[in-house]
């Protein structure tokens, strides 16, 4: 089994563990709201879909290769099981100047959930202040914290899809 994670600018980070705790992030607490510009010219609001969806809160970043790895795979999940209240948020932590390079690399890998911009690292801040990437939130429909996830494992897909499954039946 492969485990990998990218750091942020100057960091490296431990792959594919439960994160540790920080204040606005911690299982249980009600996830921060944000709006964010979608790569499709549009908006999203967290707080939007409270009451009506799971949401996967994934950052990633075009020159993280575990976060190439594992965008196809929640595409995956996507797909499948939308139709039951379940969205990813894919948030790129890349600059403003690179989204050309975002826009190529979702059209690249056909991704069809939404894709967020957050060029200033406002959103990644509340979230992910160490700013490693791949990293993922679950956020129940109640808007609350479920899951948190730093890095990525090639063999971690069965327990995002556990995770997704137990916070849609809910």
């Amino acid at each position: 089994m492969v485990a990998t994670a990218c750091g942020g600018a100057s960091s490296s980070a431990p792959a594919a563990k439960e994160s540790a705790s920080t204040p606005a992030t911690t299982n249980g607490m009600l996830a921060p709201d944000f709006e964010l510009s979608t790569l499709a010219g549009g908006h999203e609001r967290l707080s939007d879909r409270r009451g009506k969806d799971v949401v996967l809160i994934d950052f990633w970043a075009t020159f993280c290769e575990p976060c190439l790895l594992a965008l196809p795979e929640l595409d995956a999940l996507y797909q499948r099981e939308r139709s039951r209240g379940f969205v990813v948020f894919a948030i790129s932590i890349d600059e403003a100047a690179s989204n050309s390079r975002v826009r190529n690399q979702v059209s690249k890998l056909g991704l069809s959930y939404p894709i967020l911009l957050d060029p200033d690292t406002r959103v990644v801040s509340l979230y992910n202040p160490r700013a490693t990437a791949p990293y993922s939130v679950l956020v129940g429909r109640d808007g609350r914290i479920l899951r948190r996830q730093e890095g990525y494992t090639t063999g971690e897909r069965e327990n995002v899809e556990h995770a997704v499954d137990e916070a849609l039946g809910k």
